[in-house]
């Protein structure tokens, strides 16, 4: 694995923004944020020349057109690409899954953990999302057994929602600690995309095979008791990440069938309809727009705009919509260029990148606010109100 970067909570001196002042304490607080990527790291041309290599379709000026415009520069992989030969099992993929997600997912959790200055024990309810791949006990079991989490552990595995499920997972943890303030929750988001790849000459799984890549986030949430600053004992330097406001949602059922994972020969195949370019931007107006009217906001109060960079044309719409400025959508783009599309810890690398911007004047001040945006299956738009 590569270090995973953490990053802790700052105190907050300025006043949070909510429609109700005195419920301030009411409002959960991200405490840390880990991301882990697999060691193996790909640059897109090697990746490209690998698949095209083994498998004939792909050699084709269009298909290299398509992984090389991608806006993609590497991806980081569980699949050992100079073994790969095109022709492995259900089993040896489905094997590379459970390998995968439980380094990762484990790695991850015990960096957000160092980060908060938290011990498992001190952990009571832990939700995980994924899409890639399914075990029954579920990956909550699996990282319980290898954190060493306490046997009371509450947990919730979130499977099938795509990119998108970063949101859901931490809507969950949100809900848990403000119904128990003194408990404490932590998210795990976690994709073995390489497990799931599907060869055919289809331009869906072409571009699948072109964006997606592995990875996992892990946070920690709680209540602040009295702006406790986390991550003194361990002597981690100082981030501010923020509080978490609300949620919206939309859930556009009659694009039901146009992204998420189909079933075929026993393997995931993606289904990833062109259709999404033209769809995606109007749908997070929508999602963007419900945020703002809920709380009385305009577009200009929010400073930093956290959103998954499913694809090129994809962020591309999405900022048109917005009518957002390059440097707005920055954080996304370079995790889109530098990791790819990881299904859903992507957006918190996105919000994990933001906040360790090395320009002064681009990381989130005490009382900034964010909008955090993720598309997944369903057809589902998830966003998040958040306030630093």
């Amino acid at each position: 694995m590569n270090a995973a970067r953490v990053l802790t909570l700052a105190p907050i001196s300025g006043p949070i923004y909510n429609p109700a002042p005195a419920s301030i304490a009411a409002l959960p607080a991200i405490f840390s944020l880990a991301t882990v990527s697999p060691r193996r790291r790909y640059s897109q041309r090697q990746i490209y020349d690998v698949l095209s290599k083994h498998w004939e379709p792909y050699r084709h000026p269009r298909i290299e057109q398509v992984f090389m415009n991608s806006d993609i520069d590497f991806r980081n992989l569980c699949l050992d690409i100079e073994s790969f030969a095109g022709n492995e099992s259900i089993d040896e993929m489905h094997d590379r899954f459970v390998k995968g997600a439980t380094a990762m997912g484990t790695a991850a959790i015990r960096s957000a953990l160092i980060g908060s200055g938290l011990s498992p024990d001190e952990i009571d309810f832990l939700v995980v999302a994924t899409c890639t791949g399914y075990i029954c006990p579920g990956l909550s079991a699996v990282y319980a057994k290898e954190v060493g989490f306490s046997n009371r552990l509450q947990r919730a595995d979130l499977v099938g929602m795509g990119c998108a499920g970063a949101l859901p997972a931490l809507q969950r943890a949100h809900d848990f600690v403000k119904a128990n303030p003194g408990k404490k929750a932590l998210v795990v988001t976690v994709e073995v995309c390489s497990a799931c790849y599907y060869l055919d000459d289809s331009l869906e799984t072409i571009i699948g095979n072109a964006i997606c890549a592995d990875g996992a986030a892990a946070m920690v949430v709680g209540m602040r008791d009295g702006d406790l600053e986390m991550g003194d004992e361990v002597g981690l330097e100082e981030e501010v990440y923020p509080r978490i406001v609300g949620f919206r949602t939309l859930l556009e059922t009659s694009y039901i069938d146009k992204v998420g994972f189909q079933q075929k020969e026993g393997r995931l195949r993606i289904v990833l309809s062109k259709d999404l370019r033209d769809t995606a931007g109007g749908l997070v107006r929508q999602v963007v727009d419900g945020i703002l009217d809920e709380h009385g906001l305009q577009q200009e109060d929010i400073s930093h705009w956290i959103l998954h960079p499913g694809g090129r044309k994809i962020i591309d719409a999405v900022q048109a919509e917005l009518g957002l400025k390059d440097d707005q959508i920055r954080h996304s783009k370079s995790v889109l260029r530098n990791f790819g599309n990881m299904s859903s810890p992507t957006v918190l690398f996105v919000l994990d990148e933001l906040t360790r911007s090395s320009a002064e004047a681009d990381r989130p001040q005490p009382c900034d606010l964010g909008i955090m945006i993720a598309m997944g299956p369903g057809l589902a738009v998830e966003g998040a109100l958040l306030q630093w």
